[in-house]
């Protein structure tokens, strides 16, 4: 499961008006046309698909519930996961 908040580089109290900024900030950066990065499609998908979620709210309401229940369900799958979608692109350097 992606972490539409890592995606976007928010924390989950962020308000609508921080996920705009957010998107429109990775979006740039992360364009298949202004990054010659490989991962720069898959990223820029990423971005598009947190924004999706987060921007509405009732999408938004879903997806935080059921990242409630994962983190109680699966505590060592959610650090795996945050670790890898945080700390692993922080180490490699692609992270604007």
């Amino acid at each position: 499961m992606t972490d539409h908040y890592t995606a976007l580089g928010l924390d989950s109290a962020a308000r609508l008006a921080d996920v705009k900024k957010a998107f429109r900030q990775k979006a740039s950066f992360w364009h298949p046309d202004k990054n010659a990065d490989p991962q720069a499609p898959a990223r820029f998908r990423a971005v598009q698909e947190a924004y999706e979620v987060l921007s509405d709210t009732e999408k938004r309401q879903a997806y935080d519930d059921n990242r409630r229940r994962n983190l109680l369900d699966s505590p060592l799958a959610t650090a795996t996961d945050i670790w890898q979608n945080y700390f692993d692109p922080l180490t490699q350097g692609t992270e604007p």
